[in-house]
Formats: structure tokens, C-alpha cells, sequence
């Protein structure tokens, strides 16, 4: 059985015994009230009782209101009684010692705080594995300043994941494949899931699951073996990604069109600008539909090039003209930066992520 991630470790469950420890110096204080109301009865009141208990537990030696001269019993109760008490003590103040000083209050209150941020998300995205492509997904989703939560199991790799993108993102510790870590996330009010976990089998049970929580949902999975590609198909997803002929695509790509190629990634790469190729659709009441595409540039959009129009059917009209109309239901392709696309989503009456 996998052991549990270093943050339920070093956090919850010190906090655990944290509670633990409290509630044994409860019960030896219980204990030692109740011994004092029986020792010293019917004259011991229960007030009493309190005092002789926590001078008894502090060690602080006042005089005694329960006279324990001739009372062997008493005495014998009252040893008792102070060893316990100082050895329940000892452990309490041990154990918040441990969590002050291991850092695991900083990570729980880290926790609370990632925990809230994530509760005001809607329509972000949920990435799936923190592993070598969850890495590029994350930096692609940071780039682009879109909202998105990561669900990994591997604190130390989250940790590295945020020194190298110098950001503390929102994430979830916990197994991707468990409904709790994906409703942890927020899926009920994602828009979409990347599954990258380790392995095609937990891709395929993570996209069940996914689509379970919420129909809604648009989800791509990565896919090493072709062959169980139909399946994850079937379980939900919306497109499988296969990264064997994404890699020879680019390889092809790279002998037969290599300038086509430079000028890519020359784009996806300048952290200036982030180009890149986008498309959303316009929406009923939008400022958009009716209009036509001389609006676009109109509208004080920076530097924005249209490249395609989706009609409702599926054709395209490529290179649009400028007297052509856009109605609700267009799918605008189109090359912009982060801005730009958040100033159309807008215009176009698009449900916009929020963080």
C-alpha cells in the first residue's frame, strides 16, 4: 500500500495527535477531580476537588484542602495522579513543540488558505498529475492566466513544481482517482479535466469518474497505449491525446516544414507576449452576434488576427472579410494574446473563469 502523501503526514496527522494529547490531559484532570470527590467525601466539595487536582498537576505544592496526613489511599491516588499528569503534559507540550517546529502549522494554515482560494473557482481547469507532461499543461495554463487547480499525491513534487515556476498555485494532495481529491478541486464547477496520472489504467478510471461528478464536464486524457484509447473514449472523455504520435507528428514536422515549425514555437515561447491560437463561441445577447468582423477591429482588441469562422454546421470560412456577419453560434479562430482573449470572451458573452 502507497504511503500517504507527505503533507497528510507531517499536517493532519500531527494535528491528530495534537487532539489526541489534549484530550488525555482532559481525562487525567477528570480523573483526578473525581479521585479527590471520593477521597475526601462528604466534606470535599467539588471546587475542592479542582484546586487539589491542578496544584497536584501544576506541581505548584499550596497547602492542602484535602487532608491527606493520616490517608494512606489518598497519598498513593495523589502519586498516581502526578506521575500521569506529568507525563500527559510532557507529551502535549511535546507534540506542539513538533508542530510548531516541523512547519506543520504553516502547512495546514497553507492548506486552509489553498482550500478557500479553490472554493471561489468556477469554470477552471482541473490537471491531473504533476508528472513531466502535467508539468508542461501547468506552465501552459500559468502562460495563459488561466484559472486551474492540480490534483497530485506527491507534496515533494508539487513543491518543485513551484519553485520552478516561481508561483504558488492552487493544488490538491490526494489521489486523482478518488472522487474526494476531484470534488476537493471543485470539479462540480470545472470546465474542464486534463488527465496526465501515471499510468493509461488510472486515466481510464479518473475519466469515469470525472464524468460521473459532472456531465458537463470537457475532459482530455493522455493515452500511451492506442490500444485502450477506445475505452478512455468510452468512459467520457472528449479527445485522447496520445504523446507517441504528437511526438512523431513533430518529428515529421520538423524534417519537412522546420521554418513553419521555428515560427511555433518561437510563439509559444516568448513570455513577453504569449501568442497564442484561440477560438470561442459567440453567444446569444452577446455585443457580438448581429455584428460583423470589421467590429473586431473596432473594438480596441490589441492585436488580434482573425484566421476562421466555425458555423453552427461545422464548415468554415476561412480568412473572413470584413463585411461578413457574425451570428450566435460562430466559433471565432484567432491569434491573440491573454488579453485579447479575455476582452472577446467578454464581447462574445462567454462564462468566464473566475479566481
Amino acid at each position: 500500500m502507497p504511503s500517504p502523501p507527505p503533507a497528510l503526514e507531517s499536517g493532519q496527522v500531527v494535528a491528530r495527535r495534537l487532539l489526541r494529547s489534549a484530550l488525555l490531559v482532559v481525562l487525567v484532570f477528570l480523573v483526578g477531580v473525581g479521585g479527590y470527590l471520593w477521597i475526601g467525601a462528604p466534606e470535599t466539595g467539588l471546587l475542592d476537588a479542582v484546586y487539589m487536582t491542578v496544584i497536584t498537576l501544576t506541581t505548584v505544592g499550596y497547602g492542602e484542602v484535602v487532608d491527606l496526613s493520616n490517608n494512606p489511599a489518598g497519598r498513593i491516588f495523589t502519586v498516581f495522579l502526578l506521575v500521569m499528569g506529568v507525563g500527559a503534559f510532557l507529551n502535549f507540550f511535546s507534540t506542539i513543540t513538533a508542530f510548531m517546529v516541523e512547519g506543520s502549522l504553516q502547512r495546514l494554515l497553507r492548506k486552509r488558505t489553498m482550500d478557500r482560494k479553490i472554493e471561489r473557482l468556477q469554470n477552471h481547469t482541473i490537471v491531473c498529475g504533476g508528472g513531466f507532461t502535467g508539468r508542461h499543461v501547468v506552465r501552459e495554463l500559468i502562460d495563459t492566466q488561466r484559472p486551474f487547480v492540480l490534483v497530485d499525491r506527491d507534496q515533494e513534487r508539487v513543491e518543485r513544481l513551484y519553485q520552478c515556476f516561481e508561483n504558488e498555485f492552487p493544488v490538491v494532495i490526494g489521489d486523482a482517482t478518488e472522487d474526494s481529491s476531484l470534488l476537493a478541486a471543485g470539479i462540480k464547477r470545472a470546465a474542464g479535466l486534463v488527465a496526465c496520472v501515471q499510468n493509461d489504467k488510472d486515466n481510464l478510471m479518473l475519466t469515469l469518474s470525472a464524468r460521473l461528478l459532472n456531465p458537463e464536464l470537457r475532459i482530455v486524457c493522455r493515452c500511451i497505449n492506442e490500444s485502450v484509447e477506445a475505452k478512455i473514449l468510452r468512459a467520457g472523455a472528449d479527445a485522447v491525446v496520445s504523446p507517441n504520435r504528437i511526438g512523431g507528428l513533430r518529428m515529421i514536422s520538423e524534417l519537412v516544414r522546420p521554418v513553419a515549425v521555428n515560427f511555433l514555437d518561437m510563439m509559444l515561447r516568448d513570455r513577453q507576449r504569449n501568442l497564442r491560437v484561440e477560438s470561442l463561441e459567440i453567444h446569444q445577447g452577446s455585443e457580438l452576434a448581429g455584428s460583423d468582423v470589421r467590429s473586431l477591429r473596432r473594438a480596441e482588441i490589441p492585436d488580434i488576427l482573425l484566421l476562421a469562422l466555425q458555423l453552427p454546421d461545422g464548415s468554415w470560412h476561412h480568412s473572413p472579410r470584413d463585411d461578413e456577419r457574425l451570428q450566435a453560434g460562430f466559433r471565432l479562430i484567432f491569434v491573440g494574446e491573454p488579453s485579447a482573449r479575455t476582452i472577446l470572451e467578454g464581447l462574445a458573452g462567454c462564462p468566464t473563469p473566475s479566481s
